[in-house]
């Protein structure tokens, strides 16, 4: 259990950073809603908020953001379906990182728990 943790609590901690890249990079670089970059890119500011709590492998931050993310993920889903181009690329790449983030995390919750039950 201690290894499937470990690997979950990375995986957690790629995906999410790597959201936040695509964010930032999606609305201000590759296709922003305007040109010269657009005000959607502080759809990111809220994926800081669980960040420091992702890294240090805090339970509770993992039970919130695991909720948080299905924000991100109905956005992802709307705009694969409705953009055209590369916005909708990027939406499938925010879509498999969202559900990357969102297993993870919940495979780091569950073997958290079982490694708690194991030391009682």
């Amino acid at each position: 259990m201690q290894n499937l943790r470990t690997v979950t609590h990375w995986l957690s901690i790629a995906s999410l950073i790597a959201l936040i890249g695509l964010c930032l990079a999606w609305e201000l670089w590759l296709a922003p809603l305007r040109p010269g970059g657009s005000w959607l890119a502080l759809k990111a500011l809220p994926l800081l908020a669980p960040l420091f709590g992702i890294l240090r492998g805090r339970l509770y931050t993992y039970k919130w953001s695991s909720l948080l993310i299905w924000l991100y993920f109905t956005e992802a889903t709307v705009r694969a379906w409705s953009d055209t181009g590369l916005s909708a690329r990027l939406a499938l790449a925010e879509l498999v990182l969202s559900l990357l983030f969102l297993v993870s995390a919940v495979l780091f919750i569950r073997a958290s728990r079982a490694l708690s039950q194991q030391k009682i």
